[in-house]
């Protein structure tokens, strides 16, 4: 999950930066395999338990880093542009559980891979930004791939509203992705808290039911405190002490173990078409990141997160 950061300050402890946005990385990768493992059916149940836990672990780290004061400062700051980005995380949290439950997970977190070409796209559009010839031949191999991909799991049957669903995800953040840089000071940790206490208020109104057992509750809790929650605190912090370019190509680490984890736990082998198409939207996005890092001045890190 690519997370938009905004205004460069001077970089510190840099390995510790590295470790932490892996660190992140590692969190978000297995999102998949746990919710293969809940028991529900209900997937806006999912969704609720899930984000509920995540905005409750998101708040308690805001509290225990910036004490109740700071935290209130920071929720009061936020303004509409961080409200705005509050509505995305609800929205990307959302989708994500529900797409997993229609389509592989590889599916899922592959489309995600596109969402920096899908911001640089979107950027040129809204904020007239130039667009280098290697980018665009990054998208249009993005393009590809995901015909590819989308192709396989049509061949097979698979869910067209999952892959939609799964499609509107970096749609989705590359808007956040624009948003974050028209608006440099919004706050990205109290826009995911709010983010995640949004969707779970709308899941309540769609949920059948909220009863889970003790196995279910635990799965559910690691799922939304330590995929969802444990991720993001660990992001925002390790952002602040890297060049942004090298954290987007640290994050990948996430596209390339949540299928590792599907095909150990859960027997989930992606298509040939899928891995096909796969690999191709990581060579176009290895390929972008490394050329937009010649152009980086060094860490991107919101002024709070």
């Amino acid at each position: 999950m690519a997370v938009p950061t905004s205004s460069p300050l001077p970089a510190h402890r840099p390995w510790l930066g590295i470790a932490l946005v892996l660190g992140s990385a590692l969190a978000w990768s297995y999102g998949g395999a746990i919710q293969r493992f809940i028991g529900l059916n209900d997937g806006w149940a999912i969704v609720f338990w899930r984000c509920l836990f995540g905005g409750l672990f998101l708040l308690a780290f805001m509290l225990i880093r910036d004490g109740f004061a700071g935290t209130i400062r920071l929720f009061r700051a936020m303004g509409w542009p961080g409200l705005m980005v509050a509505a995305g995380f609800a929205a990307v949290s959302t989708c994500f559980v529900l797409a997993v439950s229609m389509t592989a997970v590889a599916n899922v977190v592959l489309f995600m891979a596109g969402i920096p070409l899908f911001a640089a796209l979107l950027a040129r559009v809204v904020l007239r930004e130039p667009i280098t010839a290697v980018t665009w031949g990054a998208i249009g191999a993005v393009i590809i791939g995901v015909a590819i991909m989308v192709s396989a799991s049509i061949g097979e049957g698979g869910s067209l509203l999952g892959l939609a669903l799964a499609a509107s995800i970096p749609v989705i953040f590359a808007c956040m992705t624009v948003l974050t840089r028209r608006h440099p000071d919004i706050r990205m940790t109290p826009a995911a808290s709010t983010g995640c206490f949004i969707a779970a208020g709308i899941a309540a109104t769609q949920a059948g039911s909220f009863a889970v057992g003790a196995q279910d509750l635990a799965l559910l809790f690691a799922f939304g405190a330590l995929n969802l929650g444990l991720g993001m605190a660990m992001y925002v912090t390790g952002a602040r002490m890297i060049p942004s370019a090298l954290a987007a190509l640290l994050g990948t680490t996430e596209m390339i173990l949540a299928p590792v984890w599907m095909v150990l736990l859960h027997q989930e082998v992606p298509s040939g078409r899928t891995m096909i198409g796969g690999a191709i939207v990581l060579a176009a996005l290895f390929t972008y990141l490394i050329g937009h890092s010649r152009n980086d001045p060094g860490p991107r890190v919101p002024p709070a997160s």
